[in-house]
This record gives structure tokens, C-alpha cells and sequence, in this order.
């Protein structure tokens, strides 16, 4: 599938953006059309979210160091996957409880022209041995549910127990999310900011970054 779909992508530029250095097929590509109809995905992963843009703009200003093992923890389109693997020479590793994300995924990485490696797990199911080796955990738009506050929290202790560096997180202010930074100051030193983005894809929220080497 990946040889086809890397053949259309060239057939239809008009319905292709490019942001960041990222470029991305719009809902009405019609490779995304097709990848529509044949992995109709679940847990919000039929698009992109803005948030992947914050995060993109906020690691710009802070870059991780070169050539870091990256974590993409919910990564859905793996947009953010792709941004680092061509800005910072990182090696990333896309994570989601989905499936019917990756061909979506492999499908941008075809059109950036990079390698992303991909990983089907549940945020409860990323355990010390498995996150063990990685340097930088990201997400953004992933503290959508109430539960997941109490997910995140657990995975952010395993993350500091397998000596993971940092966690950065971007997310629009949704409440679980804001809970979850509140409730993580006994716990870990970290820091919120306010993010905002005018252009080219207007986005504005919060980015979490937690340095586990200082809690």
C-alpha cells in the first residue's frame, strides 16, 4: 500500500500544505480519502491536531539534542514524528492504541521522505522496560478523557523510573489536562506555558514540559 500511496501523493499538490517544514495531505487528498474509507479510525484519529503545531513551534525554540530517541505517545498522524526526524535528526518512535492510525502516518512519512517506527500501545501498557533508552517523551492532544489523567500520571513515574530526560505535552487547556498539571507539583518538576501560534495554522493552549532528572 505504502508504494501506491507514495505514487498518488504527487498526482494532487494543490490539496498538499506545508507548515514548519512539515508537509501534510489535506482532508481532501485523495489518498486521505481513500485511507478514510479503508482504516476508519477510532480514539479521534481521523485528523490532524492543532496542537502537533504548538509543539512543533515550541521544540524550535528549545530543540532536544541531536540524534535523541523520541517517544510520540499518542501520535495519531505522527506530524510531530516526522517535524523532529527532519529538524533534529532524532529517531522516533510513534506510539498509539490505534492501528488504523500508522497507514496514515506512513503515508506522511512517505511524502516527507523519513522513517518513523511505529508502536501499537495503550499509554497503560508503556512500561519501564519499554520506555527504557528513550530520551524525550511528546504528545499533543492526548489528556482529552478524564481517565487519562490518571494514565499520564502513572506513565510520567514509569517514564522518571526507565530515566527518561523530559516529557513535553501541548494541549488547548482542555480541563483533564489542566487537573493533571495542577496535581503534578509534589511529584515532578516541571513547567506550563502559555503557547500561542498566529500562523500559518492558528493554534493557542498550554505546553507541559516535565525535566525528570529534577524531580
Amino acid at each position: 500500500m505504502t508504494t501506491s500511496i507514495q505514487g498518488n501523493i504527487s498526482t494532487t499538490p494543490v490539496t498538499i500544505s506545508e507548515e514548519l517544514g512539515v508537509k501534510r495531505m489535506t482532508s481532501q487528498h485523495t489518498v486521505i480519502k481513500k485511507l478514510k474509507e479503508e482504516y476508519p479510525t477510532s480514539i479521534h484519529g481521523d485528523k490532524f491536531w492543532s496542537s502537533s503545531y504548538l509543539l512543533m513551534d515550541y521544540l524550535n525554540d528549545n530543540p532536544p539534542k541531536k540524534n535523541a530517541k523520541i517517544l510520540e505517545i499518542g501520535c495519531g498522524w505522527g506530524l510531530t514524528a516526522i517535524y523532529c526526524t527532519k529538524q533534529f535528526d532524532a529517531e522516533v518512535t510513534g506510539v498509539d492504541a490505534d492501528p488504523d492510525v500508522f497507514p496514515y502516518l506512513q503515508a506522511h512519512a512517505g511524502l516527507n521522505e523519513v522513517h518513523i517506527k511505529q508502536m501499537v500501545k495503550k499509554f497503560e501498557e508503556l512500561d519501564v522496560e519499554t520506555l527504557t533508552g528513550y530520551d524525550l517523551i511528546i504528545g499533543g492532544d492526548i489528556c482529552f478523557w478524564d481517565q487519562l489523567n490518571d494514565v499520564l500520571f502513572d506513565l510520567f513515574h514509569r517514564a522518571k523510573e526507565a530515566g527518561v530526560e523530559q516529557a513535553i505535552i501541548a494541549d488547548p487547556q482542555r480541563q483533564p489536562f489542566v487537573d493533571l498539571c495542577a496535581r503534578l507539583d509534589d511529584d515532578f518538576s516541571h513547567e506550563v506555558w502559555d503557547w500561542e501560534l498566529p500562523e500559518p495554522t492558528p493554534a493557542n493552549g498550554d505546553i507541559l514540559v516535565i525535566d525528570f532528572n529534577k524531580s
